[in-house]
């Protein structure tokens, strides 16, 4: 390994393997939605990224790689009947679909002599039927199904490189499931990971002699047994999980005169959280200003705003959209010029003890609403 490429290694296995690539190669980059959990060393570096934007341009960052690991994924152990429907959306997005896009974008790379290594996060669900894990079953069943269709083309190409697979069951030491984080429990698997990728095996399972080889072949024997027998356990042994897996954000504005400022807080924004709102003032009279745009054109505007999700009319308050219940945000965005005011003094000692990540975006230089409102005034 040369230069390695980590996608989805900011904690749990991933972060454990990066550390470890960074022993072996001379760059190691990180990319994921949220900062690394740990202190990196000075040869890896970290780029956010949120495979939800459906943006891959960020690969070009990355073109003389010979190493890729993917790791990024989510999923939790729940009826289907409980899964928001924003929630399928996103976990095909960053389980399967980003990880074809990224295969996609590399493939030319590994049909070539030199080497290539590459190893993607599957599962254990993906390869057996798992009732109460539905979704994200769907979604490494598509992972795997196209690693394994892949390699055969790598192969009939003549190439010696190939996709490592790597399925296991659960793994202790992660945030998956609402786990926590734990470096020491994840360095050896870490360690075994990159070993077979390096020998360019196709599947690998973890403890598959001590366990998953009895999975697999009851599994075989009687595929509907296998999966009540699944689902009880599930039951049994109390793994449901409630809280949907949607970090939400939310952000208000006039948005009138929409320009590339107002574009940019919004892809600003959507790089922290999965569903993101957006609160529109029904007219600019908070700052004695007029609207030039009426409430229903800006909110259609916004709303067709690929990194947003939803629109409402804003509330006084920012803080009322949550009090009330209209939306229980994980995040407010708002720009750099409010943090020390004393709205947003009250909006931190508030949300300190509700989970909220107040985050403040500074404004770019460029177009603004002032200057397109000085031009219109002029004329």
């Amino acid at each position: 390994m040369n230069k390695c490429l980590i996608i989805g290694g900011s904690n749990g296995i991933g972060l454990s393997m990066a550390l470890q690539c960074a022993q072996q190669a001379q760059q190691v980059a990180i990319v994921d939605r949220c900062e690394p959990d740990s202190v990196l060393p000075e040869n890896v570096s970290y780029q956010q990224v949120n495979l939800l934007n459906n943006d891959f341009r960020f690969l070009d960052d990355y073109a003389d790689i010979d190493t890729l690991i993917i790791t990024a994924g989510f999923g939790r152990v729940t009826p289907f009947e409980q899964i928001r429907p924003k929630e399928i959306d996103n976990s095909f997005q960053v389980n399967a679909v980003s990880v074809m896009h990224v295969l996609h974008h590399y493939f030319p790379r590994m049909r070539q002599a030199n080497p290539f290594y590459c190893a993607v996060m599957g599962s254990i669900a993906g390869l057996v039927v798992s009732p109460l894990f539905a979704l994200y079953g769907a979604t490494k069943a598509a992972v795997c199904n196209g690693i394994e269709s892949m390699n055969i083309e790598l192969e009939t190409a003549g190439s010696a490189n190939r996709i490592t697979n790597v399925s296991p069951g659960s793994i202790k030491g992660t945030r998956f499931n609402g786990g926590a984080n734990d470096l020491a429990q994840t360095q050896a698997l870490a360690n075994e990971i990159l070993t077979r990728m390096q020998a360019r095996e196709t599947l690998f399972i973890p403890q598959y002699e001590e366990i998953f080889r009895g999975v697999l072949e009851r599994y075989h024997d009687d595929p509907h047994q296998f999966g009540v027998d699944s689902y009880n356990y599930k039951l049994q042994n109390g793994r449901l999980s409630s809280r949907p897996q949607l970090k939400i954000g939310y952000l208000s504005g006039t948005f009138d005169l929409f320009h590339i400022g107002h574009l940019n807080m919004l892809r600003r924004a959507k790089k922290y959280c999965d569903y993101l709102v957006v609160g529109i003032h029904k007219d600019a009279s908070h700052k004695g200003k007029t609207a030039y745009i009426p409430f229903d054109e800006r909110a259609d505007i916004v709303r067709s705003i690929k990194y947003v999700d939803e629109v409402i009319l804003s509330e006084p308050e920012d803080s009322d959209v949550w009090t009330k219940g209209i939306v229980k945000y994980d995040y407010l965005f708002v720009g750099s010029d409010y943090k020390g005011s004393e709205r947003f003094n009250r909006y931190e000692e508030y949300f300190k003890d509700k989970g909220v990540q107040i985050i403040y975006f500074p404004y770019t230089q460029g177009t603004s609403s002032t200057q397109l409102r000085e031009v219109i005034d002029r004329k």
